[in-house]
Parts: structure tokens; sequence; C-alpha cells
């Protein structure tokens, strides 16, 4: 397997692998990267879709991608998730699928065009005092210290930030700042997560900081992940003769060891019926999904809280039978053995009072049934105890919804808080409470709340004691390699395999594991696409400078004299150019003449 940028690789297509005729696979887990894997094998590796065969604890496909009505408790989406351009493997992966929306087109030309022609951005990305803009000139606030921080961490090695807290290598100048708040609620890190994962973020986004505040850069689905994302992907699979086991719980992945290679010899499961289990040659490749974000997640209802389910988690279990046979299958503790510090909750509402849709846009500057673009991603009310963040995408977000119905996805950073109109931790509030909290900050006068709460809106909360388990602290080896020294036959996919190329809780991230685990088992010769180097971009790092400073030029300590020589030996260079251009250096004489001469041509 290798890497590769550019149209060259992009659209070439392989040759057929040698004996993937011989071979069959069997994936553990529904999820993103087990059907994004089989796809790879389908499509670059022709393989045929009967040989392959999913198997899957619950009763539907998707994962943590979900999107779900109950008849009794109403619409449920426990999270959302945030697009951009550069996400090359996924994009590769849907430019095969086909839209279950338009005829003669795929998954990525129908998320291309509704994006082109409604672009998103956030019109009020930070509310205080009850529904009040906050942050309408959306400067980051970062001062010198805090900016050096910034930059001392991103010219870290990965080894000097393994096992840190971000709190650790950030000062409090730097947690004061709005650009801590835009970056953390986007995200939802926590100041004791990994300053590992705070770095490869920073590289990873470079091209985005300056879209922080307006999240300008993002792109989100029609409907929900589930409708948009998952059943085009589980209908096209389901087409090619791929098998989908429900009701299968996998318990045990057994292995040989010997002569230096390593090989999957079974795989166990229990389902209704009893336990079972398939034997495997070195022919049967094996893919395990490791770890969940969304493992025993609890939902609630407009009258119950949800609950935090903090003992026996399957996939969690699966992970810790295998590591324990090897070093090389990684250290699932790290990430699953401290929920108070992976936990979060959200709720999804629904609106079906008039009076609701007003206060949205009051807020967000547009009608929540246009359409099109409402929030443009999460709003942030920055005095909220709970550290609440809340969103209203395109709508209808379910195909189901009443034309009256508007649905709202609520978060909370903070759950172990009282909140502030609501005095009880987030973790303990029904749906209904959890409601009440979202009016208040919505800016509903609080004489309404109670009422509007209680008939004008149904909602579901929903606990997860692992979802942000992947930014725990973690040194090299915590996460196993996608396809480890010596196996033969078997891969690892998901948030908790490590690829060095790319960041966790992305799609992004779980269809770059499933790509390289499909190639090098099937032994694809096709370049599995880089991510993109805007890290690596004197553009994109000028640009980043100058957001980072808001717009503020850099000040050169020593007399006048001294700086006005150095400006005019920048002057005239390529650099210099650069410089002025990103606002980083004021304008000097030459810069200017050759803008009084670009104007006299013109």
């Amino acid at each position: 397997m290798y890497y590769s940028n550019g149209n060259y690789e992009a659209f070439a297509r392989p040759r057929k692998p040698e004996g993937v005729d011989d071979k069959t696979a069997w994936f553990v887990g529904a999820g993103l990267g087990s059907m994004a894997s089989a796809i790879f094998m389908i499509r670059d590796g022709r393989m045929a879709g009967e040989k392959i065969t999913i198997l899957e604890e619950l009763k539907l496909p998707g994962g943590a991608l979900d999107g779900i009505r109950y008849p009794e408790k109403g619409f449920v989406i426990r999270g959302g998730r945030e697009m951009e351009d550069h996400m090359e493997c996924l994009w590769d992966l849907f430019r095969s699928v086909p839209s279950l929306e338009i005829d003669d087109a795929s998954v990525l030309d129908e998320f291309y065009w509704l994006n082109k022609d409604d672009p998103n951005s956030s019109l009020c990305r930070v509310t205080e005092k009850q529904g009040q803009d906050a942050h309408s000139d959306k400067l980051f606030t970062l001062s010198d210290k805090a900016q050096k921080d910034i930059v001392r961490v991103i010219m870290a090695t990965r080894e000097q930030m393994e096992d840190k807290r971000i709190d650790e290598v950030f000062s409090d100048e730097f947690f004061a700042s709005n650009f801590w708040l835009y970056w953390r609620t986007m995200f939802a890190f926590e100041s004791w997560h990994s300053a590992l994962e705070m770095k490869l973020y920073l590289h990873r986004f470079m091209h985005h900081i300056s879209g922080l505040p307006d999240l300008s850069a993002l792109k989100f689905t029609k409907y929900n992940q589930y409708e948009s994302l998952v059943l085009p992907m589980y209908r096209w699979l389901l087409d090619q003769g791929v098998t989908f086991l429900f009701e299968h719980t996998v318990t045990d992945v057994e292995f040989d060891f010997s002569d230096g290679r390593k090989q999957a010899t079974r795989i166990q499961w229990t389902t209704p019926d009893g336990p079972g289990g398939v034997d495997l040659t070195a022919n049967d490749l094996c893919l395990v999904t490791i770890g969940s974000l969304t493992e025993n997640s609890d939902d609630g209802d407009q009258h119950t809280a949800a609950v935090i389910k903090d003992g026996p988690a399957p996939a969690w279990d699966l992970w810790k039978k295998i590591a324990a046979k090897s070093p090389d299958f990684g250290h699932p503790e790290v990430f699953c053995g401290d929920v108070d510090k992976t936990k979060w909750e959200s709720a999804t509402v629904t609106t079906v009072d008039e009076r609701i849709p007003r206060y949205i846009e009051r807020i967000c500057h547009r009608d929540p049934f246009s359409g099109k673009v409402v929030t443009g991603g999460i709003v942030t009310a920055k005095d909220s105890a709970w550290l609440m963040s809340w969103t209203v995408n395109r709508q209808p977000h379910f195909k189901a919804q009443k034309p009256n119905e508007i649905v709202v996805w609520v978060y909370g950073l903070f759950v172990e808080t009282p909140g502030d109109y609501v005095k009880k931790p987030m973790q303990e509030c029904t749906g209904e409470e959890i409601t009440k909290e979202w009016l208040y900050h919505l800016g509903v006068p609080v004489d309404e709340i109670d009422e509007l709460a209680a008939s004008g809106a149904k909602s579901v909360p929903v606990m997860m004691p692992y979802v942000t388990a992947f930014f725990m602290p973690r040194t090299a080896g915590d996460r196993p390699q996608v396809v480890p020294e010596g196996s033969v036959n078997f891969a690892f996919l998901g948030q908790f395999a490590e690829t060095t190329r790319d960041c966790i809780f992305t799609t992004e991230y779980s269809v770059r594991t499933a790509m390289e685990a499909a190639y090098q088992l099937l032994g694809i010769d096709r370049g599995v696409p880089e991510v993109f180097n805007s890290t690596y971009d004197i553009r994109y790092l000028l640009k980043a400078t100058t957001r980072l400073r808001d717009g503020e030029a850099t000040k050169i300590p020593g007399p006048n004299f001294l700086k006005g020589r150095l400006y005019d030996k920048l002057d005239n260079t390529q650099m210099g150019e650069l410089l002025t251009d990103f606002g980083l250096i004021p304008e000097t004489a030459g810069t200017k003449r050759r803008e009084r001469a670009d104007d006299a041509v013109e």
C-alpha cells in the first residue's frame, strides 16, 4: 500500500488483484468503516459481493451514523457529522455509491450540488444572556502568549505530545480565548483530553482555522446521516450480494501466532438463538471495528432521564479479549477506563409549537422552514453552565417529519453541573427538562418556558459513556495498526485503529482505515489519497497566522530605522509580497508603488 496525490492516481482503475476469487471477507460491525471497506473490496478489489458477510450486534447498519424515529419517543440523532472539501477517502468512496434521491447521480454528486446551491455559514456562532449574539466581531482574542502556545504545539514532535493533557501544554490565557471556545465546542474537546490529538487537529485543519467563527468551511448532508449516507451504502451493498447478519454479537476472534505470522482463525458470536461462529483460513479475511463511541448509549424520553450504562460493553469487551492476545493489538483500557472523562449527553428536540421556531430564527437570522441552511452548524451558549450547544440543520432533517416540525440537536460538555434554569445536572434531566434549559438560552421569556417545553416540543436525551474515548491521552502502541505487522488475513477498522495520516472523530478517519485495510489485504495496486497538505503550504500557514492574530500585523522589535531596512529587504521579493498580502507586515513604499502601477495598467 502507498499514498498518492493527483488525478493520475485518483482516476486510475486498478487491475484485479491476483487470487481475489479465492478469498472471502468477514466484517465485525456494520458501521461506516466496515461498509466502506466492503465497497472498496468490490469496486477496486473486484471481489464478488456474495463473498462478503457483515456481522452486526444491532438490528440495523450504520453504527454511530444514526438517525431514527421511535414511534413513542420521537426522532433521535445521537450526533452530527461535519464534513469538508478535503475528505479525500470519503469522497473517493461516495463517488461510486448511487444517490437514492437523484437518478443517474452519486451520493457525492448530490452532496456537491446541494452545497453549491446552498453553501453553509453561521450568522450567529455564540450567544450569551439568553440568546443575545455574543461574538458578532468573530475575533479569536488570543494573546501573544496564547499564540505562542499554539505555535509551540504545532512545532512539537508527536512524541513530545504523547500521554499529555491539553491543559498541560496550554496556558490559562489560551483557555480564556474565543478560539478555545470555538474549538472545544466544535470538536468536543475537554481540557483533560489528549494534547497529541489537539496537535493533530491543528495540522489537519490548518486550512479551516479562519472559518471557525462562521463555520463557512463546513458542509452538511440534506437529511440526517443515516438517510443521506448509510442507506445508500446499505442498498448498494445488498444489490452486490453482500450478506448482513444482524443481532450477531461477536464475542471473540481467535488467532494463530507462528513463524512470525499472525492469522485470524475463528470468529465467535452469539445470537438470540444461541452461540455460533466461523472458522477462517488464510484466504478468509477478518476485519474488526474495535472500540465504539456509541457503545452502551442510553435513550431517555420526554419524562425519563437517560442513564449512564457503565457495565459490560460488548464492543470494548471484544477489543479487550483481542488485545490480551498480542501487544500489537493495542490497549483499550487507555480509552474506555474512565467514563467520567469520556461521556457527554445529547438530546434531539422536535418542536411542534410555532412559537419556538421564531426564537430560532431570531438567533440564526434564517427561516427554519426554508429547506435551506438554518444555523449553519452549532450555536454555543457561552454562559451556559452545561456549555450547551445546539444546531438546526436543513429541514426536514428526517423524511418522515411533519411540515410543522423542526428537529433540533442539543449537546452539553459539562453534564455534571447544575443548569441555569433547571437546577439539575444535565445527566439527571428528562427530555422536557433539557428542553427547558435550551429554551432559556434561546431567549424564550421565563414565564413561557415550562408551558412550551411541556406541550410545544418532544425531546429524547441520549447519554453516551464513551463518545470522546478516542480523545484520551495516549502513546504509540495504544492503538493497533490498521494491518498489524505479520498479519496474514486480518485488519482493524475505525476510530481506534492507527493510521498516522489523519485525525479521529471524522467520517474521513473511518473511511481511511477502511481503504487502507482493503488495499493491503487484497493487494490493490492504487494509491490511497494522501491527507490534504495545508499544514505544509506557506499560503495556508500565513492565512492561519493572520487569522490567529485577528488581522494584526506582526510587531518587530527594535528601532524604526532597522525595521525599515528589513522591510526594504523584503520589498520586491516573493516572500515580502506574501507577508504583505496576508497583512503580517505593513505595506512598504515599494508595495504601494506596485499597486499604483497595477492601477495604471488597469
